[in-house]
């Protein structure tokens, strides 16, 4: 019974988790909190990740009662992300495959966040709408390979909410989206905004242009609120996700959509997916809360599947890789 520990770090959350033959034995994680206004630069989020991802790995470790010695490999995340963080979290990875002698695999976060999903989801062959603060892509499986039938052009849709709340001051914590979220449940007034479909891609750079040069003056007459706008860009945003993922979902008649990635965790987005599903046929499989946002036990759950089909990492290949996409990764765990 493969035991694999898993390592994340690429953007402001550290996590380390394990996970055995498709059971979470532990999950732990810390996030860089910056104050409002303020987004994470990669220095002080690399700084934050090294003083917590040791304490990280202790107690998830504690938490399934193993030792290093019951491990069986150790997976992390290798990018897409941010430099300094992803630096950190692969030394500490390299370090501690050479301390305990266990193999070294070198993830893909994005399709940490997939592998996480179909188990949870227990979906098997599912259509993907991946969803955060770094990416935006609709995702299938064919041919060894997880393709990318339409993405962001420009901004992911959770950079998108995250620099809206820098806008307007919105607190980070317990982070900028989930407070987007509740001030949008108050809003009462749709404020017309740019809405980019380029076939099965998507563009946030123009919605979020047009709200920060319109934001002060609609504030300042009263035409529209903090939580009228909230309200507006979740709608637009969401509606355009929804239209994208349905054109691929006609195109792929998969039976189940998997929703994941930090922003999967916003409940107005499931239910737009949900009413889109339940027209075409389809199961929506949404992925919990504690799983959606990142995490350790992910890249562990795809560590443990590539191990188990033989795709290591040797020391000299151990690097980052800061733009690394879904599709060049070879899923050779799949059929």
């Amino acid at each position: 019974m493969p035991t694999v520990l898993g390592l994340e770090g690429s953007a402001n959350k550290v996590g380390a988790g394990v996970v055995r033959d498709g059971v979470i034995l532990s999950n732990r994680r810390a996030t860089y909190v910056t104050p409002p206004g303020h987004g994470f630069a990669p220095g002080p989020t690399g700084r934050h990740h090294r003083g917590a991802l040791l304490g990280l790995v202790a107690d998830a470790l504690a938490d399934a009662r193993l030792r290093p010695s019951d491990l069986d490999a150790i997976a992390f995340t290798k990018g897409p992300g941010m430099g300094a963080p992803l630096s950190v979290v692969a030394a500490v990875a390299r370090t501690l495959a050479q301390l305990w002698h266990r193999p070294l695999v070198g993830v893909n976060h994005c399709v940490g966040h997939i592998e996480m999903g179909r188990l949870l989801g227990r979906a098997r062959d599912p259509l993907v709408l991946y969803v955060s603060g770094g990416n935006t892509q609709v995702i299938a499986f064919s041919r060894r390979r997880y393709r990318i039938f339409g993405e962001t052009l420009d901004l992911a849709v959770g950079n998108c909410l995250d620099r809206f709340a820098r806008l307007l001051q919105i607190s980070n914590d317990p982070s900028p989206g989930y407070n987007i979220e509740q001030l949008a449940r108050r809003g009462t007034r749709l404020v017309e905004l740019p809405y980019v479909v380029k076939g099965m891609d998507v563009s946030f750079s123009g919605l979020l242009s047009h709200l920060q040069a319109v934001t002060p003056k609609l504030l300042a007459s009263g035409e529209a609120t903090v939580e009228d706008l909230c309200f507006s860009l979740q709608e637009t945003a969401f509606s355009m996700l929804t239209e994208v993922t349905e054109r691929a979902l006609a195109l792929t008649r998969a039976p189940h959509l998997l929703l994941v990635g930090g922003v999967a965790c916003n409940r107005r987005l499931q239910q737009m997916l949900q009413t889109m599903c339940q027209a075409r046929g389809a199961q929506l499989c949404p992925t919990d809360e504690r799983y959606c946002i990142d995490n350790g036990a992910m890249i562990a759950q795809a560590g443990w599947e590539m191990l188990r089909v033989g795709q290591v990492t040797e020391l000299a290949q151990s690097g980052i890789t800061q733009r690394y996409r879904t599709d060049e990764v070879e899923v050779t765990w799949r059929d």
